[in-house]
């Protein structure tokens, strides 16, 4: 066991050199930083951003709005969820809904959103809508998923549907609620960063992606997006250790 994880360890390095030795290759081929700089002058931005005293308020500005958006997506998304995974009619009135909402373009919600908030609530609101279908889709199917005869069973003890929701319903769709989370957070993060972009808030990551773009600093575009690969990586292992920890037979 210990030797596959040592193998598997090993593995993802190489794969993390060939992709640094490719990025070098095309970089050298290109010989412009207008195009594509090279790793090390990527590093040197990275640093460089990293020791600006604003960092941490526009990191932390992006965090919160991607938090705040979660929170509202996961209440929303598991409540809804349960009640359209018991009852068949309304989940025939929510299918729809979750529908449209995944299906619209981010760019369309952006913009309209442009029209409906201040700029700070214009990522929050995509980062809700964003995360809110993959969280309630997951829960749905997990209620689908529990073993009917235990429901019928709990029925003819005459348990009452709190207590089922309780303690039958919600320790079998955990899995499902920390997958949809987890799908949720890397799909958001991406949609909150648009969102600055174009929304252009006084802090976030989004809004010095644009601003380093306008001024063809590519190296800080790639920085930036390094920075905020991190962080969705950061949230995404939080997610799993928190499940390790609360699903506890996994």
């Amino acid at each position: 066991m210990r030797f596959s994880i040592t193998k598997n360890r090993i593995i993802t390095i190489i794969s993390i050199i060939f992709l640094l030795l490719c990025w070098k290759i095309i970089s050298v081929f290109y010989h412009s930083e207008f195009i594509l700089p090279s790793p090390e002058s990527t590093f040197l931005a990275i640093i460089k951003l990293l020791t600006t005293k604003n960092f941490i308020f526009i990191v932390g500005a992006t965090i919160s709005r991607g938090i705040i958006g979660f929170i509202f997506s996961f209440i929303l998304g598991v409540l809804l969820g349960i009640f359209a995974g018991i009852n068949t009619s309304f989940h025939s009135f929510l299918k729809p809904i979750l529908v449209v909402i995944r299906s619209t373009p981010v760019i369309s919600l952006i913009l309209l959103a442009l029209i409906w908030f201040k700029v700070d609530m214009v990522p929050v609101f995509i980062a809700f809508l964003t995360m809110f279908p993959f969280i309630c889709t997951n829960v749905i199917d997990g209620i689908r998923n529990v073993d009917r005869d235990l429901i019928e069973m709990s029925r003819i003890y005459k348990i009452g549907q709190t207590r089922i929701v309780k303690e039958v319903y919600l320790p079998a769709i955990t899995p499902f609620i920390f997958s949809g989370a987890s799908s949720a957070m890397g799909i958001g993060w991406r949609a909150i960063i648009i969102g600055e972009v174009l929304s252009q808030p006084q802090f976030g990551i989004g809004t010095l992606m644009q601003t380093a773009q306008t001024y063809l600093l590519v190296n800080e575009v790639i920085a930036w997006t390094f920075i905020a690969v991190v962080i969705s990586y950061i949230f995404e292992i939080a997610i799993r250790k928190i499940e390790h920890i609360v699903v506890i037979w996994k």
